[in-house]
């Protein structure tokens, strides 16, 4: 998965729960179906939370990339 490149990378690191899904939810709403946005999230709570709400609202997580002390969430709209 590391050569799909996202059409829109979204850092919510330092961002509190549940802004974090929310302004993911805001992104994604933005965003024609098929494009691909990639979210940066904190271990913990956000990185539990966000890809299961993702996927509730009917989206696709595409890959989940532990870096050094966060994340990277792959999401592709639906």
């Amino acid at each position: 998965m590391k050569n799909i490149i996202p059409d829109i990378t979204l850092d919510l690191r330092g961002v509190e729960c549940p802004l974090n899904f929310v302004k993911t939810k805001i992104q994604l709403e933005k965003m024609r179906s098929g494009e691909k946005l990639e979210v940066l999230l904190d271990s913990g709570e956000a990185i539990e939370s966000v890809p299961p709400s993702v996927l509730e609202e009917g989206h696709i997580v595409l890959n989940i990339e532990s870096v050094e002390d966060y994340f990277k969430v792959l999401i592709q709209k639906n």
